[in-house]
């Protein structure tokens, strides 16, 4: 459902005239005064330049095959569209593409859009409001967002429409996500087969499917033609999962809250039980993150006084060693009103709690409760310490 600039300027508190308080307009700011340079690489333009600006992981890298999003026509199983991220900002590059891609959560107007001219001499952040045609659906909950969506693909990358296109969050079954994604593994390859999710193939109009074009895709030495490497890591697909949701569910809050919505309070509760991964569909095998992301994932979160923290990966039994969202460190989590956060914390000491009855799909054990909580009021200034 687009809804026009003007509407989201009422509706979010800003629109395309509103400053922005997210991480592109910290850089632009500092681009603009001279203090941050961007440096062209001949084969990948200001990609890599972009990332250490903005402090993404390049290791994060995500591959995604389908004809989908703004540069689709650039778009192809042998030219994937390379999606790097972090708890706030995407970045999307496809080789010989005219632009790279940004995506950015502003604490108070949600997911702003930008693109980078990969030919400009001098380059800047231009801020894009036509993607909000898409990315402000049902699918983002109505918001500006983003959107982490399984499709059916045919050996083009077309998007077949039909019932195999459907939208992920981590209580998605793992075989029904990641068509038109790429999904590699780093260790020992786990029994992840065709039949355990959609990544890695094709469809032909017949119902065949064929994962030739993965097999073409490893053959094709990437990092020849462009790309940083050949990984679309299983590890960061899942945690991409987790976070497009949250991040829709953050922004979503953000207006109910402010709009003085009746339905406040109920989607704090919903927020509360998604941060502590209710109904999470766990990994059907041990999984191994790509060496380095891991570790930047759990650098960039607090450590509670025992050096635990919300950001250590557990990736047999689970997404995290302590089932609750690193998202709760968020910038668009600290800027949500005080009464709404109580609200949450609130939730999430009940769900937490040894007397709370029933919990909402929340698997885990009395002492995965403590530790959590522990950490909480360890890392969460305003967290009540009862």
């Amino acid at each position: 459902m687009p809804i026009g600039a003007a509407v989201l300027g009422i509706a979010i508190g800003g629109g395309a005239a509103t400053p922005p308080l997210d991480r592109v307009a910290a850089l632009s700011a500092a681009i603009a005064q001279q203090q941050r340079t961007l440096t062209r690489d001949r084969q990948t333009g200001y990609l890599s330049s972009v990332l250490d600006a903005l402090g993404v992981p390049p290791e994060s890298q995500l591959l995604v095959f389908s004809k989908t999003g703004v540069q689709r026509a650039f778009t192809s199983p042998r030219t994937p569209r390379a999606v790097y991220f972090d708890q706030s900002v995407a970045v999307g590059y496809a080789p010989g593409a005219p632009f790279l891609e940004v995506a950015v959560h502003d604490p108070h107007q949600g997911v702003l859009f930008y693109t980078v001219d990969q030919r400009a001499a001098s380059p800047v952040f231009t801020r894009q409001t036509s993607c909000l045609s898409c990315h402000v659906s049902p699918a983002t909950l109505g918001v500006p967002g983003l959107i982490a969506r399984s499709n059916t693909v045919g050996d083009d990358g077309q998007v077949i429409a039909g019932d195999g296109t459907h939208d992920v969050t981590h209580e998605t079954p793992h075989p029904d996500r990641w068509g038109g994604w790429f999904v590699t593994s780093e260790g020992a390859a786990p029994p992840y087969s065709q039949l355990a999710h959609r990544g890695n193939v094709t469809f032909s109009g017949k119902g065949n499917t064929s994962n030739q074009v993965f097999v073409d895709w490893l053959s094709s030495a990437p990092e020849t033609r462009g790309y940083l490497s050949s990984s679309s890591d299983i590890v960061g697909l899942l945690l991409f999962d987790h976070q497009v949701h949250a991040i829709n569910l953050l922004t979503r809050l953000q207006l109910d809250s402010r709009s003085g919505s009746a339905g406040a309070g109920r989607l704090a509760t919903e927020l509360a039980d998604y941060l502590l991964f209710a109904g999470e569909a766990p990994p059907l095998s041990p999984l191994t993150p790509r060496p380095g992301f891991a570790e930047r994932l759990e650098a960039s979160v607090p450590k509670d006084r025992r050096g635990r923290s919300l950001g250590q990966l557990d990736m047999v039994d689970r997404l995290l060693r302590y089932p609750c969202s690193y998202m709760i460190y968020s910038d668009a989590f600290d800027a949500l009103p005080a009464a709404i956060k109580q609200t949450v914390y609130r939730r999430m000491i009940d769900v937490l709690s040894s007397m709370a009855a029933p919990r909402p799909r929340v698997a885990m054990t009395s002492a995965d409760r403590a530790a959590i909580l522990d950490i909480l009021r360890d890392t969460k200034p305003d967290f009540p310490a009862r």
